[in-house]
């Protein structure tokens, strides 16, 4: 009996769901433990512990927002897809002109058309079997999700969906305001935790009380901690235009071709708006402007041979 594994790959998307109920239920946890036992009694104290309190109450709650909104952005927003028949530039002009759009010749030539702006004028770099499709540049089959995606990054159970170029934004910021969030979470409840062992003890507290700190300090502490490394890989790659997967593409000892300098590589992803940079948003100038944040054109290095 023959098994396709490409249908036993899109069987994990349904894991995703589980993913989001687990995330609900991780902010669940913490929101009670940090607002409704820990610091939300401080607030009727007065003076300074009130004061504390207030602000770190705040502080919490905007993260949280910020983080929701990130998060559900990731989830809903289409990270990317191929437009239907697509092909490259010169083979619709080819096929405009009376010729004729073979798969095999958009995947046989590396070679790219370049045009007047300085955009690659989407080479003829590929055909999807799976999805019976041209392949634009730097876009990858997602067994998954079965279907293509622009500018893959990966697919991330915890989304349900793809990271690629129209959600990487959105996916990069929620990895930070979770970061800040998860990392906010541990040093405010760690009075709390090292009270723990001592309370527990003398069984000064109630155990329900004591367990959900314990649950949402040892939580927190090892999301932070794994985030931080995201966090940091994430940042390597925006910064030389690079996707998780194009890491095991890219030549050793050559210069990669989209790689335009730090600042230009940000604003491939965030946009040039610095007062959108921290918000899961794109303005219409810079969607009109900056073709990579569609996925389908992006410019290259003019020093580099592509």
């Amino acid at each position: 009996m023959d098994i396709n594994l490409f249908k036993l790959c899109s069987g994990l998307k349904f894991l995703g769901y589980l993913m989001i109920l687990l995330v609900l239920a991780i902010v669940a946890v913490s929101y009670y433990a940090v607002v409704l036992l820990t610091w939300g009694p401080r607030l009727l104290q007065g003076g300074l512990s009130s004061f504390l309190a207030f602000f770190l109450l705040l502080l919490f709650h905007l993260l949280l927002l910020l983080l929701s909104w990130s998060y559900f952005m990731v989830v809903l927003r289409d990270p990317g897809s191929v437009p239907e028949d697509w092909r490259p530039v010169r083979d619709e002009e080819n096929f405009e002109g009376g010729g004729s759009y073979l798969p095999h010749e958009a995947s046989g030539s590396a070679s790219t058309w370049p045009s007047s702006n300085g955009l690659e004028g989407r080479p003829p770099s590929g055909f999807c079997i799976r999805c019976q499709n041209g392949k634009p540049p730097r876009c990858h089959h997602c067994s998954i999700c079965q279907r293509c995606v622009l500018k893959m990054d990966h697919h991330c159970v915890w989304v349900v969906n793809c990271v690629g170029a129209c959600n990487y934004k959105f996916f990069l910021l929620f990895l930070l305001y979770t970061f800040l969030e998860t990392t906010m979470d541990t040093f405010v409840l760690l009075p709390s935790f090292i009270d723990f062992f001592s309370e527990a003890k003398n069984h000064s507290d109630s155990p329900g009380k004591l367990a959900v700190i314990f649950v949402a300090f040892v939580l927190n502490l090892a999301f932070a901690l794994s985030l931080l490394c995201f966090l940091v890989m994430h940042g390597s790659l925006v910064f030389s235009n690079t996707t998780s997967i194009e890491v095991y593409e890219k030549k050793k000892g050559v210069r990669w071709k989209y790689d335009l300098g730090r600042r230009k590589n940000f604003e491939q992803v965030f946009g040039t708006k610095k007062a959108l940079w921290f918000f899961p948003l794109l303005s219409e100038e810079d969607l009109g402007k900056i073709p990579a944040l569609h996925g389908l054109e992006f410019p290259t290095r003019s020093d580099v041979e592509v």
